[in-house]
């Protein structure tokens, strides 16, 4: 993958990372209703995090 292609992969994964965050704030928001979601909601937050931190270590090596 090339650095501009790393950098292209880097920003859609930061906004579906900052998605995933915001969906679990609403979520939080409002508690109790939809309690049920905190650990599914929670686990794609994570993942989304973690592919996101993943993609910046692969661009930063890259330089």
């Amino acid at each position: 993958m090339t650095s501009d292609e790393l950098k292209t992969l880097v920003k859609k994964l930061n906004a579906q990372a900052t998605q995933a965050k915001m969906d679990l704030h609403d979520l939080s928001e409002e508690l109790p209703i939809g309690w049920e979601r905190i650990p599914e909601q929670a686990q794609k937050t994570f993942e989304a995090y973690a592919k996101l931190a993943e993609a910046r270590t692969r661009l930063a090596a890259a330089g």
